[in-house]
């Protein structure tokens, strides 16, 4: 069932010269109060590396014990941890369109993972009752990479019961802003009282550390240790772990959302200039980094916005799209307004081909 690249990520659309609309990385330079702490840590790295103030201050911000926090390489390193430290799994399911690497990670380890596939004619709503009762791992995105579609927490929540690890990719949560709300809307990021939830966070997204490698999962403290177990020694760096802190601090958490607020305003102002072109219908209601179009002749027109300066990521290698399928990463209004112009003209030179 493997029928599409689901180690195709968005970094390899991205070229020199390219304005990137692949990669849902923010793309500011880091603040000095995170910065600061990173270069500090470089004058310790012939230690080992310490997870407990990492460890201690995460688990602070998202009011849990310190045991139900396991720091990692990445949010990748947790999906492989999950498909890799859980040896008696029957029955994984991934909800998609989905964020490839758990699917991917899953049948790396061996497993046969089945698909519960979400409909576009409904903004790809999650209808718990569509996954099978007898899955014992579920997967799901939230928001999710690539429909930017946010669901309520009740829906995901509903998908937990006893016997059942239950996956939340919030790798894009704190993208997510919703007029009002002081936290991150629709996270289960603090709930304790679901049997076997495990959420799965990155701090490379809002803060452009990609290259820096550093996420965390939060869950059941036995569990967690089922995982920990697969990990090798010092999984993560020093350096990563310094960003860790800073990124847990009340100061992060205010600029998280003050980025949030202003990513709306990036993200409107894209859907409503796409809403211009007859032929782009944006999915859904967009709630994240990026947006998701679908457009005839998607493949074409990708690589003629290649040949005006842009990269979009393909939408044809993540289950459930097609090719006429492109996500967009939201940019600031002067380079969406730009990119429109090229994503029109491309239509346009596609039409006049055709006639």
């Amino acid at each position: 069932m493997a029928d599409v690249d689901l180690a195709h990520h968005g970094d390899a659309e991205v070229g020199v010269g390219l304005v990137d609309l692949a990669v849902n990385v923010r793309r500011e330079p880091p603040p000095q109060w995170l910065t600061g702490p990173i270069a500090a840590a470089l004058g310790r790295l012939g230690h080992y590396p310490d997870q407990g103030p990492a460890r201690a201050a995460v688990a602070r911000r998202h009011a849990r014990p310190t045991n139900e926090v396991l720091l990692t390489a990445g949010a990748a390193e947790g999906f492989v941890l999950l498909a890799r430290g859980l040896g008696d799994l029957v029955r994984p399911v991934v909800v998609h369109p989905q964020f490839t690497e758990p699917e991917q990670a899953l049948r790396n380890a061996g497993r046969r993972v089945h698909r519960v596939l979400l409909d576009p004619g409904d903004g790809f709503a999650l209808h718990p009752e569509r996954v099978p009762e007898d899955a014992d791992l579920v997967v799901v995105g939230n928001p999710t990479n690539p429909t930017s579609t946010l669901h309520p927490a009740a829906a995901i929540a509903a998908l937990a019961r006893p016997g059942r690890v239950l996956v939340v990719d919030e790798a894009f949560a704190d993208s997510a802003y919703r007029p009002g709300c002081l936290a991150e809307p629709e996270s289960l990021a603090s709930r304790r009282d679901l049997p076997g939830l495990v959420v799965v966070r990155s701090l490379t997204k809002t803060w452009g550390l990609a290259g820096l490698r550093i996420g965390y999962l939060l869950g059941p403290p036995d569990l967690l240790a089922r995982l920990a177990a697969a990990q090798p020694l010092w999984p993560v760096s020093t350096p990563a772990l310094a960003a860790a802190r800073a990124c847990a601090s009340e100061q992060a958490v205010a600029a998280e959302r003050a980025i949030a607020r202003r990513l709306a305003a990036d993200r409107d102002h894209l859907a409503r200039r796409l809403a211009e072109l007859p032929q782009v219908h944006v999915s859904g209601q967009p709630s994240s980094a990026f947006v998701l179009i679908r457009t005839p002749g998607a493949r074409r027109i990708r690589l003629a916005l290649r040949d005006r300066g842009f990269a979009v990521r393909r939408g044809d290698t993540f289950p459930g799209l097609g090719a006429d399928w492109l996500r967009l990463a939201v940019r600031d209004t002067a380079i969406t307004d730009a990119f429109i112009d090229a994503l029109a003209d491309s239509i346009d030179e596609g039409a006049d081909r055709a006639g």
